[in-house]
């Protein structure tokens, strides 16, 4: 792997970078002192704590309201305290995820769909796993791991410079991919070589199209419809449902069917549409652990 694109730094790191990444650091490592359960309960409950009197608060309240208009505001107030803590136990939980790797740390790990994983790697393509921001959405890798099974996976570069080494030296079963046009191109040779990719494709991306989500359209992200296209690869969706006692269960669910025609444009339109579908009918069965946090559609 020695041609992997690392992340490009926009800019050098400022007087804050160093004091943020000081705090971060420190707490990493009291965290990794912590048994996993510990550190993830201690994070959702400061999270649930704090989370909905800060800003983006605003922005998920409206969201939320938007997608369930059936739901009252004491509703809306619950799942969005869930949301918070199910944030704060992700962001927590990384400083420990090697834990699960572990004989003892599996058996918080349920996985099912063997036989839907196996029908794809049957198909001698590459495969494109695909997941969105629920429970804890760094198990992708681990579960591959679990699995032993190679899977590069993309990432997005922290703000703060000096933080690159806590997103890239972990453990992965595969390369480490930055977002953003160099980190296509990479993953598109890693395809070409026949190899896995997983990406989670539930996030704004301003340069995409406009696809259904949750009765309004959301600009939607096209690789992953286009990789498929491209190497005839199966797209294996996987679901993280965040259990109680800091346990996880994910969900290998059977390929999606790819329907081409000679229209390229609405191929890729169908397909991220169907992704969308998938999605929104996760997140409608655990609402409270989806990243409803960020600015998903358009005022």
């Amino acid at each position: 792997m020695a041609d992997s694109v690392a992340p490009i730094s926009t800019r050098k790191a400022t007087a804050l970078d160093y004091i943020g990444a000081g705090f971060a650091y420190s707490g990493l490592f009291v965290l990794r002192l912590l048994p996993f359960a510990l550190a993830s309960s201690l994070g959702g409950g400061l999270a649930r704590a704090l989370g909905p009197l800060l800003k983006p608060s605003k922005a998920a309240r409206e969201n939320l309201t938007a997608a369930f208009p059936e739901k009252s505001e004491a509703e809306i107030e619950v799942i969005l305290r869930d949301v918070w803590e199910n944030m704060g136990r992700t962001a927590f939980e990384f400083a420990v995820m090697d834990h699960l790797l572990t004989d003892q740390g599996q058996r918080r790990v349920e996985i099912e769909g063997q036989d839907n994983i196996d029908a794809a790697f049957a198909t001698g393509k590459p495969v494109l796993f695909f997941g969105a921001h629920l429970g804890n959405w760094e198990l992708l890798p681990v579960s591959a791991g679990i699995l032993e099974f190679g899977v590069h996976v993309f990432y997005r570069a922290p703000n703060n410079p000096l933080l690159q080494n806590l997103f890239t030296k972990r453990s992965s079963p595969g390369e480490l991919i930055p977002k953003g046009a160099p980190g296509a191109k990479r993953a598109f040779t890693l395809l070409k070589r026949g190899e896995n990719l997983g990406i989670l494709i539930d996030q704004k991306l301003n340069d995409g199209i406009g696809v259904p989500f949750f009765g309004r359209d959301a600009m939607t992200g096209t690789a992953l419809a286009e990789f498929a296209l491209r190497f005839d690869a199966p797209m294996v969706p996987v679901q993280c449902i965040r259990l109680p006692g800091a346990r996880f269960k994910l969900i290998y669910h059977p390929a999606l069917t790819v329907t081409r025609t000679d229209d390229k444009k609405a191929d890729v339109q169908n397909i991220m549409t169907d992704v969308n579908a998938v999605m929104e009918s996760w997140i409608r069965e655990n609402p409270g652990q989806w990243l409803w946090l960020h600015k998903r559609w358009p005022r």
